[in-house]
């Protein structure tokens, strides 16, 4: 015989609606009274009825986390810091789903659209936009679907939506036309959250650096033309470049190559830049697995890192202090974000003012620059 809520109840010694209270993770429960419920559900290994329970409750306990690439590192830390922070004694019976889209936009919408039928109880979008005009606009739709039909929505490591920009402003005013209405049907769609990460600060930090040690000569391995986070990178590097000397900003264009975010578009585009340009004495890279990339293409030439060419990478990602030498990049704490990222998901942190949190960058000066050789 099936094993039922009441039975639970009871052997945990609390009220049916205290067992739904710890299993849906929506309210607040003391955690001796928790730590029962979950023991008890062990004991007579009570299963859920998932569809029913979603049924019921308008949402499932179902996450779904959107991720390019999972096997790269910098989707995978985030992926896993979203998941832990759904832990049974944090969140309750939380099932994380990580959807990889390969990057692909298309594959995107299809997830989300997945996702809005199996009723998730939130969405964690991680990563750079597509900046397509027609793609954005569809992905508002989609999300603010999602937002209507009670799912949280959080963007991790991208911009808000530029519907986000004054867009409560605009709700507001609605309702006060509507006498309080709003929404057709009275409701009013919560905008997504978003954790962004300081791309452009980060960027013209690491081309300060370069530039302070003497460098002027410095290529650009940029990733695709069309991310978010390649143009704010882009912007900060150019920005430092355009503050130190105005001539060195109009060489940028003839020493930026652009490519996907691997090892592969690394070592293709440093040599493309050093065909450009024989005597660079510094490449800065999208992200630290392109830089290793470059780091070989470089080698491949017969040219020492640092004596020859410095390098610089971005993220900080697991492998970044052990290469050799120690590459010089910029940390984005991206445990800390995907974890803020899964409370916010959750409903177990506030939403930060004006529903968008920054995550300030840090440059890791390391063996891998140094000043230009003299000639």
């Amino acid at each position: 015989m099936a094993v039922t809520l009441a039975d639970v109840a009871a052997r945990a010694g609390v009220s049916a609606a205290t067992v739904s209270r710890v299993l849906s993770g929506n309210y607040p429960v003391a955690g001796a009274t928790r730590s029962r419920v979950l023991r008890a559900v062990e004991e007579l290994e009570y299963v859920v009825n998932g569809p029913a329970s979603a049924l019921a409750a308008a949402t499932s306990d179902l996450v779904g986390v959107l991720v390019n690439d999972i096997a790269d590192p910098f989707f995978g830390i985030m992926a896993s810091a979203v998941q832990s922070e759904m832990e049974p004694e944090k969140a309750g019976r939380k099932l994380a789903v990580v959807c990889n889209t390969g990057g692909s936009p298309e594959r995107e919408l299809t997830y989300l659209t997945l996702l809005q039928r199996q009723r998730a109880a939130a969405v964690v979008l991680t990563g750079s936009a597509v900046e397509d005009e027609e793609h954005t606009s569809a992905l508002a739709a989609r999300l603010r679907r999602l937002a209507e039909a009670g799912t949280r929505v959080v963007l991790c490591g991208r911009p808000p939506l530029p519907e986000a920009d004054g867009g409560a402003d605009e709700g507001n005013g609605k309702r006060e036309a509507d006498g309080g209405k709003g929404e057709e049907d009275g409701k009013r769609a919560a905008a997504p959250v978003t954790v962004a990460f300081d791309n452009r600060g980060g960027a013209r930090r690491l081309t300060e650096h370069l530039l302070a040690l003497g460098h002027r000569r410095i290529g650009y391995v940029a990733g695709p033309v069309e991310r978010t986070t390649t143009r704010h990178r882009l912007e900060g590097h150019r920005a430092a470049l355009a503050d130190h000397d105005p001539a060195l900003l109009a060489d940028a264009g003839r020493l930026t190559v652009h490519g996907a975010y691997d090892r592969s578009s690394g070592y293709d585009g440093a040599l493309e830049l050093l065909r450009r340009e024989p005597d660079l004495t510094a490449v800065l890279a999208a992200n630290d697995t392109v830089a290793l990339g470059v780091c070989a293409a470089l080698r491949d030439r017969g040219l020492r890192i640092p004596e020859d060419v410095s390098v610089a990478g971005f993220d900080d990602l697991p492998f970044s202090a052990d290469a050799a030498p120690a590459l010089t990049t910029v940390r984005i704490p991206l445990h800390e974000a995907g974890a803020r990222a899964g409370r916010l998901a959750l409903g177990r942190e506030p939403a930060p003012p004006g529903g968008v949190a920054t995550v300030r960058t840090e440059l890791m000066a390391r063996a891998s620059t140094a000043p230009p050789r003299a000639d």
